[in-house]
């Protein structure tokens, strides 16, 4: 019987030494009620902003309702679910930071927040207590709860062996702009917008590296050349009105002072594209070339050059 035990735990040990992590996922909930009790609780209403290290990523509005509370452990059905290896070029090999902040539609609210986070590995392990059977693909699982009233902020560094290397993770941190770097970050920017215009070589190239986009679906409809046409541009900050915003990392966050990095010169030109498929072509092809906001590092030319 000992003979059998101690295979038993080797092989269980060989089986999670050998498995790879390849994601870890966060689910973050703020709520009222009583999970330990109650087989439900109240979500509040707000606003979660999700930063990975110290670059914005999305916001997402938690509205109020119902959640259930699953399992033992009572865990909270998630407001805000992020897979990680989903989140594109901010996640670097080795130590990064999650940092929510969230907002509550009422500032006096009195509220608990729950994060929970885990691992997610490349193989099923399998444990046996009790009479109980477990199988899963996790590991690492943690939660942390806080008590707030009002703005909330809860971090949580994490490790990401799974993440793309690129050039700039380990380039040296950016800790000051002069006139001059913001002067070339403007230009910079203006030479983004312009690149609006036939036969706009420039956006589909900056398109090309999205996977999420058919470049060549785009040129077919010549979606571009009818926003074109129906008189759309996009519109520049000038550089007074270009925010850049220091992450501690070699990227820099740009987006105008007060509101998005680029828009639509005139909004009401959309409405003159002719077809909803086009205009919807359109749409999604240049607010993916034109973002609220688009990170920046120096190339190892020490030129500025958009990353994502």
């Amino acid at each position: 019987m000992r003979h059998a035990i101690l295979a038993f735990l080797v092989c269980l040990g060989s089986s999670l030494a050998s498995a790879a992590v390849i994601n870890v996922e966060f689910k973050f909930t703020p709520f009222v009620g009583d999970p330990q009790k109650n087989e439900q609780v109240t979500t509040v209403a707000g606003k979660a902003r999700l930063y990975i290290n110290n670059i914005f990523f999305a916001e997402q509005e938690v509205r109020k309702g119902t959640v259930p509370v699953l399992f033992e452990a009572r865990e909270i059905g998630p407001a805000v679910w992020l897979p990680v290896a989903s989140a594109g070029p901010a996640v670097r090999k080795g130590r990064n930071t999650l940092r929510i902040d969230f907002e509550p539609a009422d500032a006096q609210a009195s509220y608990r927040a729950q994060l929970r986070w885990a691992e997610v590995n490349d193989q099923v392990t399998e444990e046996r207590s009790g009479g109980q059977f477990k199988s899963t693909n996790q590991s690492g699982e943690g939660v942390e709860e806080k008590a707030a009233t009002g703005r909330l902020r809860i971090e949580r560094q994490f490790d990401a062996p799974f993440a793309s290397e690129h050039p700039w993770h380990r380039a040296a941190a950016v800790t000051s702009l002069s006139d001059t770097d913001r002067q070339e970050l403007a230009k910079l920017v203006k030479a983004r917008a312009d690149s609006f215009r036939p036969n706009f070589d420039g956006i589909y190239a900056a398109l090309q590296g999205n996977p999420q986009i058919r470049v060549d679906d785009i040129r077919k409809m010549k979606c571009l050349d009818k926003a074109w046409a129906a008189g759309v541009r996009i519109d520049a900050p000038a550089a007074d009105q270009l925010e850049a915003t220091l992450t501690g990392n070699a990227e820099v966050v740009l987006r105008r002072t007060n509101g998005d990095l680029f828009r639509p010169a005139d909004p009401a030109k959309f409405e003159k594209i002719k077809g909803e498929d086009a205009r919807a072509c359109a749409g999604f092809a240049l607010f993916s070339a034109f973002p609220p906001r688009i990170v920046v590092v120096r190339n190892p030319g020490r030129a500025w050059e958009v990353v994502y």
